[in-house]
C-alpha cells in the first residue's frame, strides 16, 4: 500500500516496519548521562534509514513513534522524546531531499552521489537533536556546562558524536532494504546490539568501581565529623582542574579517583588526632604525615587506579620541597598530586573543621594564589580559579563544632597558607 496526496510515495508497510524497529531500538537505549537520563541507542540508525526510505514526513512519523517506547516513562517525557525525534528526522529529511537525495532504497547508480545529501542529513539530525536536548537540560538546570566530562556525566556533545556511528549505518539499511526488507536492519544492527551490550557491561563495571571508592570515602569520613563529603568534593575539584587543563577523559577519571581516595590513609590515624581542636604535637603530626604512604599501601593493589596512586601518595608534597612524605621539589611531584593538592586545600579552607571556621571562596582563592609557586603549582591554582568562576563551588553546610569554639588553624609554626606544610593539619 502506498499513500497518495500530499504524502505520495510513502509505503505504509515500510513505515510500519521502521516504526516498530525504531520503538524496539529506542526501548533498549544505552544511558550515558545518568543524572539527566539522556542516552544513545541504535534507533538513530533506523531514523536515518527512514529519511532515505520515506522522506521527511515518513521519517517524522517514525520518530514520533518514540512515544511508544517499552519503558516506564512519564507522559511528558514520552511526548518530548517523540517531538524531539520527529523534528530531528523531519529537518534531516528536508535537507536530504533539498540536496537531491533520492527517496527510496538507493541503487548502485545512486552512489556515490547519495553520500553528500545523506551526510548533510546526518549532520542536521545531530545538530537539531543536540540543540533540543541542550535546551531542555539547560532549562531544567541538569547540565550547567556541556563541555564537562566526568565519570557518569559525559558531555552531551560526546553522546551525539557516538550516535554518529549508528546514524551512518542508516544508509546501509536503506541500501539493502529493497532486497531483504525488514531483515535489513536486523542484519546491520545485530553487531551494534552486541557492541551496546559490551558497552553496558563496561559502564556497569565503572559504576561498581565508583560504588567501591565511595564506600572507602565514607569509611574515612566516619572518623571525623567535619570531613564528611570532603573526599567527594576534592574529587570534583580535582576533575574540574584536570578538565580545565585539557586532560583526556581517561586522565580526568584517574585524577578524580585519586581525589576520592587521597585521605584513605587516615584510617590509620587515631580519631582523637583527627578531631583535635588545638595544635598538634610532634608525635601527632608524625602520625598525620604517615597517611599518604599508608593510603598508597592500602590501595596500591587496585589495578584500575593507575595514575591515581601517585596522586594519593604525593598530594602533600610542596613545590619548595617542604612537603611530605618524600620532600619532592617542583616538577618532581607527579602532575596528579599537584592537582589534588590544590583541590584538597581549597575544600579544606572553604569547610568548617574542628580547628577553625570555614573561609569564604574569595578568601580561599586569595590564599591559594598567595601560596602559588611555593606550595602549589600556579597552573593548577589558576585552572581551579577559572573553573570555580565559571561553574561555582558547592561549599558544605557550616556546622558549629562541639562547645561552639572554632579555635585556630592547628599548626606548629605554619601560617594559614601552609596547611600542607611543616606542622600543617591539612
Amino acid at each position: 500500500m502506498v499513500l497518495i496526496g500530499p504524502h505520495a510515495g510513502i509505503d505504509v508497510r515500510t513505515l510500519v516496519l521502521l516504526a516498530v524497529l525504531f520503538v524496539v531500538a529506542e526501548s533498549i537505549g544505552t544511558a550515558v548521562l545518568p543524572d539527566v537520563r539522556a542516552g544513545i541507542s541504535p534507533s538513530s540508525a533506523v531514523a536515518l534509514a527512514s529519511v532515505v526510505l520515506l522522506g521527511p514526513v515518513g521519517a517524522a512519523v517514525v520518530g514520533l513513534s518514540a512515544c511508544l517506547v517499552i519503558r516506564r516513562l512519564a507522559v511528558v517525557k514520552r511526548a518530548f522524546n517523540g517531538a524531539q525525534f520527529a523534528l530531528s528526522a523531519y529537518a534531516a529529511g528536508l535537507v536530504y531531499i533539498m540536496l537531491g537525495g533520492p527517496v527510496g532504497s538507493p541503487g548502485r547508480e545512486d552512489f556515490p552521489a547519495v553520500l553528500a545529501p545523506y551526510l548533510a542529513a546526518v549532520a542536521t539530525h545531530t545538530v537539531v537533536n543536540l540543540a533540543l536536548m541542550s535546551a531542555l537540560l539547560w532549562t531544567l538546570g541538569a547540565v550547567k556546562h556541556l563541555s564537562r566530562d566526568v565519570l557518569g556525566r559525559r558531555p552531551l556533545a560526546v553522546v551525539e558524536v557516538t550516535s554518529l556511528g549508528y546514524q551512518m549505518v542508516g544508509l546501509a539499511i536503506a541500501a539493502i532494504w529493497s532486497g531483504v526488507g525488514v531483515i535489513a536492519p536486523l542484519l546491520v544492527l545485530f553487531p551494534l546490539f552486541i557492541a551496546r551490550w559490551t558497552f553496558t557491561q563496561q559502564a556497569n563495571e565503572v559504576r561498581a568501581h565508583e560504588a567501591t571508592l565511595e564506600t572507602l570515602c565514607q569509611a574515612v569520613e566516619t572518623k571525623d565529623h567535619y570531613t564528611r563529603g570532603h573526599c567527594m568534593r576534592v574529587a570534583e575539584g580535582s576533575a574540574m582542574i584536570a578538565r580545565e587543563l585539557g586532560m583526556s577523559a581517561e586522565r580526568v577519571q584517574k585524577i578524580r579517583y585519586a581525589g576520592m581516595l587521597h585521605d584513605i590513609g587516615k584510617l590509620g590515624v587515631p580519631t582523637k588526632v583527627l578531631q583535635k581542636t588545638g595544635k598538634l604535637d610532634d608525635d601527632e603530626y608524625a602520625a598525620i604525615k604517615l597517611h599518604p604512604t599508608r593510603g598508597y599501601e592500602i590501595v596500591r593493589e587496585i589495578g584500575f587506579l593507575d595514575e591515581a596512586l601517585a596522586g594519593i601518595r604525593h598530594h602533600h608534597e610542596r613545590l619548595d620541597g617542604r612537603g611530605y612524605p618524600m620532600g619532592l621539589v617542583g616538577m618532581e611531584i607527579p602532575e596528579s598530586a599537584r592537582v589534588i593538592s590544590v583541590a584538597d586545600v581549597f575544600d579544606c579552607l572553604t569547610s568548617t573543621r574542628s580547628y577553625r571556621k570555614a573561609w569564604s571562596v574569595e578568601a580561599a582563592v586569595a590564599e591559594l594564589r598567595r601560596c602559588a609557586g611555593t606550595q602549589f603549582d600556579p597552573r593548577m591554582v589558576e585552572a581551579l580559579v577559572r573553573a570555580v568562576e565559571r561553574e561555582g563551588w558547592r561549599t558544605p553546610d557550616i556546622e558549629e563544632p562541639p562547645g561552639g569554639c572554632y579555635g585556630q588553624i592547628a599548626t606548629a609554626g605554619a601560617g594559614p597558607g601552609d596547611l600542607t606544610g611543616p606542622g600543617g593539619r591539612e
